[in-house]
């Protein structure tokens, strides 16, 4: 079994899904007391918002390179970022380290490729929506990828990841807004619905839509078992 190294606390929220995940997909496949073998390195979550808020990327380039070395000296023989946003400096960390770095975008076009779906709806960060790290992973496998079109539903969706899920906030009102915005990406074409934010997962669960459902940090977990059992 290879020795993932995990980076976390971004939010430490989804990264209890992570450990998680992962250590009952290990267990699936090998039954008896088999777990995962990881290492998780957990940032102080106010320090990457910090670096957000004024788009300062490199800033957040030198604390996950650093801590993806430091993961990689310790033993890891794979990286697993456990957060989508993270993701937009993904292609440039992977030059920084020579361990193989699982990459969420790519597992769940791979998932959505498989069931056979041409046009999906992406809920997540403001980063995530706008920017083209996630969507272009999509894109490469023929998928159309369709975001809020109302900027009162993206800063929303944004606002409440960051002030509600990332603390463990659950409000039945927000969770409506939620399946609101789902309704109209549906009626926009899309055929499924992936929750582009690992904290997503928390306030709509698979049976509260009528859409086939991508739980990234789920999808992830499962690529990251199959990666270190393979």
């Amino acid at each position: 079994m290879k020795i993932l190294g995990l980076i976390g606390g971004i939010s430490w929220v989804s990264t209890i899904d992570y450990y998680t995940q992962i250590n009952q997909g290990i267990n699936n496949q090998l039954g008896e007391l088999n777990y995962a073998e990881c290492i998780i390195y957990s940032f102080n979550f106010q320090k990457i918002k910090d670096n957000n808020d004024t788009n300062n990327w490199d800033s957040t380039l030198k604390m996950v390179v650093a801590a993806a070395k430091k993961l990689e000296n310790s033993g890891a023989e794979g990286i697993v970022l456990c957060a989508n946003t993270m993701h937009i400096i993904a292609d440039r960390l992977e030059k920084e380290i020579s361990i193989p770095l699982i990459h969420i975008a790519t597992s769940t076009a791979i998932e959505i490729k498989k069931g056979g779906l041409k046009k999906v709806g992406l809920l997540g960060t403001k980063f995530t929506m706008d920017y083209d790290f996630f969507k272009s992973k999509l894109n490469e496998l023929g998928i159309d990828v369709v975001i809020p079109l109302n900027q009162s539903d993206k800063d929303f969706i944004n606002d409440t990841i960051f002030d509600e899920l990332t603390k463990g906030i659950i409000r039945t009102e927000t969770k409506e807004r939620y399946l609101s915005i789902i309704e109209q990406l549906k009626n926009d074409g899309a055929e499924g619905i992936i929750a582009g934010c690992t904290e997503i997962p928390l306030i709509i669960k698979e049976n509260d839509i009528d859409l086939p459902y991508f739980n990234t940090s789920l999808i992830h977990s499962k690529a990251a078992v199959k990666f270190a059992l393979t």
